[in-house]
């Protein structure tokens, strides 16, 4: 068996840098720390004094920030196969003179963690609304380096792969390993998204460019056991033996360099970024990796359609989010670690993946609907039921529910008559077409200022099939 990172580990990074880990943070949704330079005590918007051309809905006769503001959080968690996870987060945001509040001119977001078991986050992303006063064009840079030493995998399309609950389960006699359904994957990512309005309308237009390097490798059980008291027998995963049947080729079991030209339109008509209370934030965005741009393993294009949608229901506190979207391949073929990214305009998250998790289907196993041409939606309530101030910031508390939804619809080929004749197809694979995934939830939501949001958020799927529960605590509302 393959162990670690193939060829293509960056030498830029240690290698004791570890696995990707949702960012867990246990401190309850309120940040630690909270700094602002205002150059007075603030002003409040009255009815008759607007801060911009449209004032957001949910803004008025509250205080106007300026300068620079910033808050910070640590990262702390524990997981029985992760570890424990400890580091810390931090966002700087500028409001400038005002005029823009609650969007802000810059905002700067720099993040830092491990886990004692492998995992390791370091992000920094820089969002910008103009380069400099002269060049009115919004530059939005990411530079990120994850590490994840037990990255799920759990086969192709949805409900045509099998997920059996007890081959992770050590008191079934089905039991194969905690870490069946894991691999290695380490990732470097850098982009630069430029947009600009289009003679003062809503659309705006999009061009950038996007570098993925993947270093992929079969789950290191030696590692594993050497940091854990609850040693594991080392075993084959589904990753290896998709890789071994040659389901997933060769030249992508390793990984590999992406780069992407993208392009694309936006119109937005939000009254705010980080929560809307009214307007529209709709996309069509064309990835493309062709050969010329350094392409040499895999040239393939993708589409992104999402159009988001946001409705008041109480002015100031209750309003609802929408969110449809299609992804496919338009040409080409994808390597499929570059399946599971959910592409978008504007992320905080580097590594939008799905479907299933944080990011996409909450409740829902992380990437268990992956497929060529996938559809999804999520609608979430929102409520904004206290407000406050403390240590001369603005608060919120805002509970959420949701339900998600999405499927496979045009599905990743797989080859079954390369499969050996002794392998039971019952146990990797389903004898169903994909169909709808679905999960049901709530979260909780403390924000700081209108753009420093910590969110909680609990998800359960619909169907066994999918997993049972999940918890996330991170950064932002989904969309």
């Amino acid at each position: 068996m393959r162990q670690g990172p193939g060829s293509h580990q960056l030498l830029l990074f240690s290698n004791s840098y570890h696995k990707f880990l949702f960012l867990l943070i246990t401190a309850l949704a309120i940040p630690l720390l909270a700094f602002s330079q205002d150059e007075d005590p603030g002003v409040r918007l009255e009815q008759n004094q607007p801060a911009t051309s449209q004032t957001p809905s949910d803004t008025l006769n509250d205080e106007v920030k300026k300068g620079w503001n910033f808050g910070a959080l640590p990262a702390i968690a524990y997981d029985t196969d992760r570890g424990f996870k400890y580091g810390g987060l931090v966002n700087f945001f500028n409001y400038g003179d005002g005029s823009m509040y609650p969007d802000y001119l810059q905002s700067i977001y720099l993040e830092w963690s491990r886990t004692t078991k492998g995992s390791g986050i370091n992000q920094l992303l820089f969002d910008t609304e103009r380069i400099s006063p002269s060049l009115p064009v919004r530059l939005t840079v990411d530079l990120s380096y994850f590490t994840e030493k037990s990255m799920d995998f759990y086969g192709f399309n949805g409900y045509q792969s099998a997920y059996h609950t007890g081959f992770e389960d050590e008191g079934d006699p089905r039991y194969i390993s905690r870490m069946f359904y894991r691999y290695e994957r380490n990732l470097f990512h850098f982009s630069a998204i430029f947009q600009d309005n289009i003679q003062q309308s809503p659309v705006k237009w999009l061009a950038g460019i996007d570098l993925y390097h993947h270093s992929l490798g079969d789950f290191n059980f030696d590692r594993y056991n050497k940091n854990s008291d609850d040693r594991l027998k080392d075993t084959v995963t589904l990753f290896e033996k998709y890789t071994d049947w040659g389901l997933i080729p060769e030249k992508d079991a390793d990984g590999g360099l992406v780069n992407f030209l993208r392009a694309g339109l936006i119109y937005d008509t939000r009254d705010q970024k980080a929560n809307p209370m009214k307007g529209i934030w709709s996309e069509v965005l064309l990835s493309a990796a062709p050969r010329f741009i350094g392409n040499t393993e895999n040239q393939f294009a993708k589409l992104s359609v999402i159009h988001r949608q946001y409705f008041t229901l109480v002015p100031k506190d209750l309003n609802l989010a929408v969110r449809v979207g299609y992804q496919g391949t338009i040409f080409g073929r994808s390597p499929f670690y570059m399946q599971s990214y959910l592409i978008s305009s504007y992320s905080k998250g580097v590594n939008v993946e799905g479907l299933g998790g944080k990011k996409s289907l909450r409740g829902i196993l992380r990437n268990r609907v992956m497929g060529d041409d996938v559809a999804y939606a999520n609608v979430e309530l929102r409520w904004k039921f206290w407000r406050f101030r403390l240590l001369n910031q603005q608060f919120y508390l805002a509970w959420s529910g949701f339900w998600d939804s999405g499927t496979v619809v045009d599905p990743i080929e797989v080859d079954k008559s390369l499969l050996p004749a002794s392998v039971e197809e019952e146990r990797y694979f389903g004898r169903e077409d994909d169909a709808l995934h679905h999960s049901l939830g709530t979260g909780l939501h403390v924000a700081m200022n209108r753009n420093f949001i910590v969110a909680v958020d609990f998800g359960k799927a619909l169907n066994k099939k999918d997993g049972n529960t999940g918890l996330y605590i991170g950064m932002d509302f989904l969309f």
